[in-house]
């Protein structure tokens, strides 16, 4: 969620406003599974639809984009009454959400890490932190409503593709590409390896024996 003063903010714009939406899909659909109300419903889908946004805006002294900006939490909202009722018809394309979350994933990683860039300039801490929180902040914060261990901590390559991301996202700029090219190529990046990742079924390694602590 970030204004981008180039001619192709008006693309990163619907990729923005794509991926706001499948977020809330997927925090909407968590509140069913939890036979949440529709209030609960549209609470999660809010939530993991701008959470990362807003976090990563207070952290930065920043004041909210999705604050100033009613279009979000208004997508989010109408996401969440929509799922509330239509979720019977739209749970068997979910698939397509899926698509649209790991471009959700790209863009908020790339916006969030442009937003730091913008603030601090080419420092990399910065711009992996606040990518990250504004990937995956709202996913946390809803796996937390619903107490459930956050699902980027146990499952899935979700995470490790926004960092990689974020990674080549600043190693472009740093060799002197402009911004606009170096967004698309960490988005196309992140998106790709998150795609991949559904479609192979990528898990990070785990322990396999468990602790005996008594």
């Amino acid at each position: 969620m970030v204004d981008f003063s180039f001619p192709i903010d008006g693309f990163i714009s619907i990729l923005d406003y794509l991926g706001t939406i499948a977020f809330a899909v997927t925090g909407a659909s968590k509140a069913i599974a939890h036979k949440a109300d529709i209030f609960g419903i549209i609470v999660l889908a809010t939530v993991v639809g701008v959470g990362g946004g807003v976090t990563r805006d207070v952290i930065f002294g920043r004041f909210p984009t999705a604050f100033s900006d009613p279009i979000y939490v208004t997508i989010t909202v109408i996401v969440g009454i929509v799922m509330f009722f239509l979720f019977s018809r739209l749970k068997k394309k979910m698939n397509i959400w899926l698509v649209f979350d790991a471009v959700g994933l790209g863009v908020f990683s790339i916006l969030g890490a442009s937003i730091a860039y913008q603030i601090v300039g080419l420092n990399f801490l910065p711009m992996l932190f606040a990518g990250m929180i504004t990937a995956i902040g709202g996913g946390i914060l809803r796996d937390v409503f619903v107490r459930e261990i956050p699902i980027v901590f146990v499952k899935e390559v979700y995470a490790v593709a926004s960092i990689i991301g974020i990674v080549v996202f600043y190693a472009v700029l740093s060799f002197g590409v402009d911004i606009q090219a170096a967004s698309i190529i960490g988005i196309a990046i992140a998106t790709g390896i998150r795609l991949l990742a559904m479609k192979y079924k990528w898990n990070l390694p785990k322990v396999q024996e468990s602790l005996d602590l008594d």
